[in-house]
């Protein structure tokens, strides 16, 4: 029955279709409602000409398109507000939204940004091929820079010259940290990598006689390009990149590594006795930070500092998959999805409560969201630090961070609105508030991380300002 009240929902997806159709230019003449797909055909006969030719194209044109009509004007639109809402209606495993895991960012949005609908001369209906060394002759390449520009001493592997194909395929995902579904593989590695680089006596001199079968090729490899030669990692341990191998193993026995030192965390302690006593002494311990070093770390080398595995998000993601249910939300909180824990907490153990590395989460926010942050550029590196030089990002990370106009405890979001503790004058109570009074720190369904996954609006604020007319009469309920 209807109420009167249409959801906004139905809303926005009535305003698509319109916008959809409003966007159709005129079909150059005008067609009858009864044109028939051979009458499409006579001019658009080119559509089925390609190599590799749209299964839909037997279903006939009207199956993917309609013909509005009005007067004299005939306008060609899709059945669908999107083209991808039309392609999910029989590629329903390509559906970003059913999908887990990291998705190519076209499937998510556009599938005509890599495939012709109709017919082309390539497979997969893809636009261009997915081999080439420039954008107008790969695919791949136009939104891609892999391989180009390679430093001067830098290293560019052979295999890109066979196909970005080669290695990936494009729509391969899954719930699964592992590269082989990050970084779409057609398997993982190194059975990958041995498909080419054969077991021979230079790869085995190569490696200095350690067994390397089971290792993770690309943990030190970097499978496209390197600014360094033998396609190294961006970072690389000191010890493996001078190639002092035996300071910490010694010859391998029965095809299995052997360490110079009993334990690993005693091999480690010889150069990071800093790092051990910080862990046996901290007042709050990491009770991840007690076992080995390599349940974290990469010995070798990474692509980001510290040689986190398989990268800084999903090495903490293993003990605390309830942090993976937040960052999976539609809005995850940047530092928790993508640049790493350790940007907030300590990995080893600290002082302060949930290992944050500052006493207070105000302290904690106003790091990077506060109008006096400070970031220090690494000289000849693309990075820039925070926390007195223990975190080190991106070099663009803050390029695109807001800053937030706080100062003496006021000024968001509006101009006098408190962000630390509120006491009233006549009354003496403490009105508790913080950033996670209002904030998510690790995700939400809705823009802006706020609590509860609430939206932006004025039922948010009523959580505390429940009386409109007397903005000081507080109730603390955004948390």
């Amino acid at each position: 029955m209807f109420t009167g009240v249409i959801p906004s929902q139905r809303i926005l997806a009535s305003i698509l279709i319109l916008a959809w159709a409003a966007a159709a230019k005129p079909h150059p003449v005008p067609l009858e409602k009864n044109t028939t797909d051979a009458q499409c055909l006579e001019c658009h006969g080119e559509r089925t000409k390609g190599k590799v030719v749209h299964p839909a194209m037997g279903s006939g044109c009207q199956s993917c398109h309609l013909l509005r009509i009005a007067k004299d004007i005939t306008r060609v639109t899709l059945t669908t507000a999107t083209p991808v809402k039309l392609c999910i209606q029989c590629h329903a495993d390509k559906n970003a939204a059913d999908v887990k895991g990291q998705i190519h960012q076209p499937a998510i949005r556009d599938c005509l940004k890599c495939h012709d609908p109709h017919s082309t001369d390539n497979k997969a209906l893809l636009l261009k091929p997915a081999s080439g060394d420039s954008k107008e002759s790969n695919l791949c390449l136009e939104c891609h820079t892999t391989g180009l520009n390679l430093p001067a001493k830098g290293s560019r592997h052979a295999a890109l010259d066979m196909g970005c194909d080669t290695c990936h395929v494009t729509h391969k995902t899954k719930a699964d940290p592992a590269s082989e579904f990050r970084d779409h593989l057609t398997k993982p590695t190194p059975a990958l990598c041995l498909d080419c680089h054969q077991k021979d006596d230079a790869l085995i001199k190569a490696h200095k006689g350690q067994p390397f079968e089971k290792a993770d090729c690309v943990s030190c490899h970097n499978p496209h390009q390197s600014s360094s030669p033998k396609l190294m990692q961006a970072f690389v341990h000191s010890a493996f990149e001078g190639g002092a191998c035996d300071t910490c193993h010694a010859e391998p026995k029965d095809g299995k590594v052997v360490l110079t030192q009993p334990s690993e965390k005693e091999l480690c302690g010889m150069c990071h006795a800093e790092q051990v006593e910080k862990i046996a002494k901290a007042k709050v311990p990491h009770p991840g930070a007690q076992g080995d070093c390599t349940s974290c770390h990469n010995p070798h080398a990474g692509r980001t500092p510290g040689f986190l595995q398989p990268d800084p998000v999903s090495a903490c993601l293993a003990c605390h998959p309830d942090q993976a249910e937040q960052i999976a939300k539609a809005y995850p909180h940047q530092p928790a999805s993508a640049a790493g824990c350790a940007t907030c907490h300590e990995p080893h153990g600290g002082d302060n409560a949930k290992l944050l590395r500052a006493k207070s989460p105000n302290e904690l926010c106003l790091e990077c969201h506060g109008p006096d942050r400070s970031p220090v550029k690494v000289e000849n590196q693309n990075l820039v630090t925070i926390f007195d030089g223990k975190v080190r990002l991106p070099g663009d990370y803050f390029s695109k961070l807001p800053a937030v106009p706080v100062k003496n405890g006021i000024g968001h979001p509006t101009d006098r609105h408190p962000v630390s503790n509120v006491i009233d004058v006549n009354t003496k109570k403490v009105t508790e508030i913080n950033c996670l009074t209002c904030h998510q720190p690790h995700g939400s369904a809705k823009a802006d991380l706020l609590t509860r996954d609430q939206a932006n609006n004025m039922d948010f604020c009523k959580t505390c300002h429940a009386n409109g007319l007397n903005l000081k009469s507080v109730a603390n309920g955004g948390k």
